[in-house]
């Protein structure tokens, strides 16, 4: 009986990567079709979240199952709740990249982006999926040092998203105002995004260490590294 207790633990566990990887390719889909104005490709994107979304209520049923039915305490409870939240994020990481799709959709045949903008959305896209999948290896590794890297990853996303609003602010803006409510939404979507990978390393922290992130220190950089 204990053995399959564990088995479900590790069970949720590979759901939760599964997760990861399939939020962070969605993403890095999303991000071509708003580019490349590809219709096929953002209605894919749209379709795939169904899987996100059935794969989250899956954990959800199996952590209250293993809840009613084994009352884990210390650190099996916190594996248990932490996985829930973590889920929660990664769910929630799957509608960021949908709402990307869909205004790939809604702009079709043209694209939301314009020209001089598409190497900035181009760079958080890519950022966004790289977090991601760093926040995939940190729920396989319980690797707390690389958790803790990624809160300081997510600073050069906070630059872009300054940058892109900076542009919009600027006086020699000319694409409109349909075009500058799509590209704040879109910047909204990448920032949020790769919160929720950052709260997903958290949560990680948490679950190795019982204690919060933002109460430990960030690992020092190794020069020459």
């Amino acid at each position: 009986m204990r053995d399959a207790y564990h088995e479900e633990l590790d069970s949720i566990g590979e759901g939760l990567v599964e997760m990861a990887r399939l939020v962070g390719s969605a993403i890095g889909r999303a991000t071509t079709a708003i580019l490349d104005a590809d219709l096929k490709l953002a209605e894919s994107v749209i379709a795939a979240d169904e899987k996100v979304d059935d794969l989250q209520r899956d954990l959800e049923a199996r952590a209250i199952a293993l809840l009613a039915r084994q009352q884990p305490v210390a650190t099996d409870l916190r594996i248990v709740v932490t996985s829930l939240r973590m889920s929660a994020d990664l769910e929630r990481s799957g509608d960021l990249a949908q709402h990307v799709a869909k205004l790939a959709r809604l702009r079709f045949p043209e694209t939301a982006v314009p020209r001089d903008l598409h190497a900035t959305i181009l760079e958080m896209g890519q950022l966004a999926q790289r977090l991601m999948a760093k926040a995939g290896e940190v729920i396989i590794t319980k690797d707390v040092d690389l958790a803790l890297q990624l809160e300081q990853d997510d600073d050069a996303m906070d630059r872009l998203h300054r940058a892109l609003f900076q542009h919009l602010m600027d006086d020699r803006w000319k694409h409109g105002i349909e075009t500058a409510v799509d590209v704040t939404l879109l910047g909204r979507y990448y920032e949020r995004f790769a919160d929720h990978a950052v709260s997903v390393a958290k949560r990680v922290v948490y679950l190795v260490t019982g204690e919060h992130a933002d109460e430990i220190a960030p690992p020092t950089p190794v020069e020459g590294a």
